[in-house]
């Protein structure tokens, strides 16, 4: 049966989408574990409307090893966020977003140890490429400021973290359906985030209008909207094409960025971001299959 929407129209729209996240991010006041939390806490209940009694069943017959991994993957996810969020307060838009896109070049590296898969000659070079053009952005940024270095940092620190709760997720999605999994794992991580946000003593509710609105946002477009629409794309779309759309992400958030915050790319970050998106898009096409 043929889709009633373009499968790549669904795909544009879902990348700009999930482009907003980084705007939404910074156009609030509250703490990176703040808005982490109501991110998915706010998505979480906008799911649990559609959670028929087959997902519940779903959810009655999962096993304790599906749960420990579940668990871990949720908190690593989290993490991925609280770290992502708070680069944010150090360094700009372009700089995080096209860091947070090495997470391909990570998960190639873990799947390799902890998979055993190969990589080609072709796909290490390009790998190579990428993290040269990080680097390039790093340095320009921390000849600009070190706290913007300090932000990249936290940046690459969030890529390893989202590449750790794929690791982790992995196997047990291919055993629960992606409803139910993407239900349990963002619950596991709102909960882990109340948790950290309680430990450390966050208010969870002295928030402006602005804040919520943020929060709220945050759950419907990047999340629930850019996620949803890529889900439901894959079924026309190969999975490697969906992976190429990563590549849209430091290009939207940077126009977006642009129009929205008045931030300005400096050359080293177009130099940099360049070379990073060159390497990504050879890495992932030498491994599309």
């Amino acid at each position: 049966m043929n889709p009633k929407i373009n499968p790549y129209l669904a795909l544009f729209i879902g990348a700009v989408a999930v482009s907003t996240s980084a705007i939404f991010v910074k156009l609030s006041s509250a703490p990176a574990a703040i808005i982490a939390t109501y991110r998915l806490l706010f998505t979480v209940l906008l799911m649990v409307p559609f959670f028929t009694p087959k997902y519940w069943r779903e959810i009655r017959l999962i096993e304790k090893k599906d749960w420990i991994y579940s668990i871990i993957a949720g908190v690593f996810l989290a993490f991925h966020f609280i770290f992502w969020f708070e680069s944010l307060n150090y360094t700009s838009v372009a700089s995080s977003v096209v860091l947070v896109t090495l997470q391909p070049i990570f998960a190639f590296i873990g799947t390799y140890f902890f998979y055993k898969e190969k990589i080609s000659l072709g796909a290490f070079l390009s790998g190579i490429l990428a993290i040269m053009g990080s680097f390039i952005i790093s340095w320009g940024d921390f000849k600009v400021s070190g706290m913007a270095l300090w932000g990249d940092f936290l940046a690459i620190i969030a890529a390893v973290m989202v590449t750790a709760y794929f690791l982790f997720g992995q196997t047990v999605r291919k055993r629960l359906s992606l409803f139910t999994y993407t239900f349990v794992v963002y619950l596991i991580s709102s909960i882990t985030l109340l948790i950290y946000d309680l430990i450390l003593g966050y208010s969870l509710f002295s928030y402006s209008k602005q804040d919520w609105v943020v929060f709220l946002l945050l759950a419907i477009v990047p999340t629930l909207l850019g996620h949803t629409l890529f889900n439901w794309a894959i079924k026309w779309l190969s999975t490697s094409i969906i992976s190429m759309s990563i590549l849209f992400e430091p290009v939207g958030a940077s126009i977006l960025a642009y129009f929205i915050l008045d931030e300005v790319l400096t050359v080293s970050q177009w130099i940099g971001g360049l070379i990073l998106m060159a390497g990504l898009f050879l890495f992932l096409w030498k491994n599309k299959k």
